[in-house]
């Protein structure tokens, strides 16, 4: 069971703005509510020949400004609350950096590790064929999350376009790049953090360089954010994954890391460090934090330990309110994870462009489209949290709830 329920927390953040910016109640009624929730039963032939039933979700939060997008993650602890709020914070995260998307996202209550690559594959395709009639193109494009990758949207695409009998490249992103993923996906989040990370020292007047940063989680996102910012001469004192942490004052080798990753199965593996657990990294004696594992990792029982002075949110959800409340008093900086993980969705978005025109753009014109839409989202975010004084979560939901908001009202209500 879990100790914050991760739909009363995305409600709370909405009626915290919606009150903000004296939302009207009726649109508030509208956006409190989930446009679609699909539940599919999954049954899959296992290798050795038993038949399990798997459970899935598919949610799609909001539609006024363009078809739905959200990724699937494949996870033992998914559950419908979890998947209806971070439909809802796609929502959020694709206005706020203004791309024309609504917010879903999909998920399968199961252990991958456990499965084999071809129960895996016909968890896929089953899956697909049983929320086929509300995803495509111009409706719902899914996306790689926890535990899904490129091949896993390979296995999407097939199944739907072989349903429709021809190729539809357009209907999911993070696709491998031989059938139409686009160049800069893959590291599209990390980057869209660093980004964040950039425009924050920038405006606080501070030196890129000489910032020690610690990364919880060492996946796609916070690995990739890892290589990019040792390529950009910051000092990473501290990494970890599911398994634990490593920590070394001095800097650490990230791509050494990575290696060590690759050996052992953990970051713990790279021997020239001292090992931590994840609980010890996120109260480090450090400049910026970047939580960029699960939801729930800074509570109200450890807030009061963080040392960080700005804390970039790479993961969704990573701060409950409780906590945020406790950092703001401390004075930590925070960019929230709408703001600041939008790169990828911001790059999937791309992905889907691409596909529709079938012309596809060099990595350099991906990274310096997402680069200018990151710095013109983060630069509206700080203007509001300038202009209302407030926190820049608060900016960033006022910015994406009134951006919703407004075309719910224009659109009117049918019928």
């Amino acid at each position: 069971m879990r100790e914050f329920n991760p739909w009363y927390m995305a409600l709370k953040h909405l009626d915290e703005v919606a009150e903000k910016i004296n939302l009207d109640p009726n649109i508030h009624n509208i956006l409190k509510k989930p446009k679609r929730i699909l539940t599919v039963s999954i049954p899959i032939r296992m290798d050795d020949g038993r038949i399990e039933v798997f459970t899935g979700f598919r949610v799609q939060h909001n539609i006024t400004r363009g078809p739905a997008k959200g990724g699937i993650r494949y996870h033992p602890q998914v559950t419908l609350d979890e998947i209806k709020a971070l439909a809802m914070l796609m929502t959020w995260k694709c206005a706020v950096v203004g791309i024309p998307y609504g917010g879903a996202k999909g998920g399968i209550i199961c252990d991958p590790k456990r499965l084999s690559s071809g129960e895996i594959e016909r968890l896929t395709r089953r899956y697909i064929s049983e929320i086929i009639s509300i995803i495509g193109p111009e409706k719902d494009i899914p996306a790689p999350d926890i535990n899904t990758n490129p091949q896993i949207m390979a296995w999407i695409m097939d199944t739907y376009s072989m349903d429709k009998g021809y190729s539809v490249p357009g209907v999911v992103t993070g696709k491998p790049i031989s059938i139409g993923g686009s160049l800069g996906r893959n590291t599209a989040t990390a980057r869209g953090v660093m980004f964040a990370l950039m425009n924050t020292i920038k405006k606080l007047n501070l030196n890129f360089s000489q910032q020690k940063i610690a990364i919880q989680g060492f996946g796609n996102v916070g690995g990739n954010l890892a290589r990019i910012l040792q390529k950009e001469n910051c000092k990473i004192i501290a990494v970890s994954d599911i398994k634990g942490g490593i920590y070394n004052p001095k800097g650490l080798d990230c791509f050494k890391v990575s290696e060590a990753l690759e050996k052992t199965g953990s970051v713990t593996g790279f021997n020239n460090g001292e090992q931590i657990t994840n609980k010890e990294l996120l109260s480090l004696n450090c400049d910026i934090l970047v939580p960029a594992a699960i939801e729930n990792q800074i509570t109200k029982e450890n807030a009061d330990k963080v040392r960080a002075k700005i804390i970039i949110e790479a993961a969704n959800a990573p701060i409950t309110p409780e906590a945020d409340k406790i950092l703001n008093e401390k004075g930590i900086f925070i960019v929230p994870d709408i703001l600041a993980n939008a790169g990828g969705v911001t790059v999937s978005y791309f992905e889907w462009v691409q596909g529709l025109q079938s012309y596809f753009w060099t990595e350099r014109e991906v990274n310096l489209k997402l680069r200018d839409i990151m710095e013109k989202a983060f630069e509206n975010v700080w203007r509001i949290s300038q202009e209302r004084k407030v926190d820049m979560r608060m900016a960033a939901y006022i910015l994406a709830v009134s951006r919703v908001a407004e075309a719910t009202r224009i659109r009117g209500l049918y019928p």
